[in-house]
């Protein structure tokens, strides 16, 4: 049967407006199912703990339970891929932190660009490494480290985390900052690192505050500098590392991404809920436990973030030529 072409021409003009209007009311109603949280770190690390207390959070702003799933594995490229091959629907979030700026120009061949296939929401906070070292190095400031470096070469060891971790690009950074020569061990994760630091296998290194702050207040370790251009408010008495190297500056920046081409106000809707956060003084409180400073931001603006931090440690992992392990 023939369609008449006044009712063909009408149902053609329906049909164009339709994906407008369908994307209008599914971000309306936005969610109306559990919301899948991907952390790409084991359970119990600080990354874990800080994406719980955002889950909760969501949970109970969007009326729908926010459940976290770890996927941990290859420095959270694992993670970051399951997001970016999700549906871009809102119900996927992944938990953005520093080693997604740093893999983007440490792993040649990965299956995606992050700053091309994983769409910015909100950044979270900007958590600052300490400048340790054992309480046998003669040194209680960064000039005085330096300056006994200087004197030794080579015969300290920065511990590290692995290669391409945050303490190992922001020791790099040190290092190329300051013309120091140090000896490099490398060990599998913070804890075993901050063991051996603390036993004196290595002489200093640098890790974020939230996993070195017991043993600074144990006094088994000598905080020497935080890495952000300003003081802690968890180590306030403890100097900012720019302050003696003119430029330093390093963090471990968290924020919250989602697949490429979710729609817009659905983005709006999670960065409006996640920035209400930052206004509750419990929660804000809760979020400056784990170390860092909550950082409200629109999309955009955590975006330009994680463009500059994937620049920044680019030039860090090219100039020293960094292999994944």
């Amino acid at each position: 049967m023939t369609m008449p072409r006044r009712r063909f021409l009408g149902l053609a003009a329906a049909a164009a407006i339709l994906p407008s209007s369908v994307k209008f009311v599914h971000a309306d109603s936005y969610p109306t199912r559990p919301i899948h949280f991907v952390v790409g770190f084991p359970v119990g690390g600080p990354n874990d703990i800080l994406a719980r207390l955002v889950a909760q959070w969501l949970s109970e702003r969007l009326g729908q339970p926010v459940v976290v799933e770890n996927k941990p594995g290859a420095s959270s490229n694992l993670a970051t891929e399951a997001v970016v091959r999700a549906p871009a629907d809102g119900y996927t979030l992944l938990l953005v932190g520093p080693a997604n700026a740093i893999n983007a120009s440490l792993y040649k061949e990965l299956k995606f660009n992050v700053l091309r296939d994983i769409a910015p929401v909100a950044a979270i906070t900007r958590e600052p490494l300490v400048m340790l070292v054992h309480p046998s190095v003669p040194a209680n400031s960064v000039a005085e480290f330096i300056a006994y470096a200087r004197a030794n070469p080579g015969k300290l060891t920065m511990a590290s985390t692995g290669n391409g971790s945050s303490p190992h690009v922001s020791g790099l950074l040190f290092k190329m900052m300051t013309h120091v020569d140090l000896a490099i061990a490398q060990y599998a994760g913070g804890g075993p690192a901050l063991k051996g630091l603390i036993e004196g296998q290595a002489q200093m290194m640098f890790e974020p505050i939230s996993a070195s702050i017991t043993p600074v207040r144990a006094g088994k370790l000598r905080p020497l500098a935080v890495t952000t251009s300003t003081r802690s408010a968890v180590l306030p008495d403890i100097p900012s590392l720019g302050d003696v190297v003119p430029g330093y500056e390093a963090s471990a920046l968290t924020g919250i991404g989602v697949p490429a081409n979710t729609p817009g106000d659905v983005i709006d809707r999670l960065n409006a809920e996640i920035n209400a956060a930052f206004s509750d003084p419990t929660m804000k409180a809760r979020l400056g436990d784990t170390g860092g400073t909550v950082l409200a931001s629109s999309p955009a603006e955590f975006g330009r973030m994680m463009a500059a931090e994937t620049e920044k440690w680019a030039k860090v992992v090219l100039a020293a030529n960094i292999k994944p392990e």
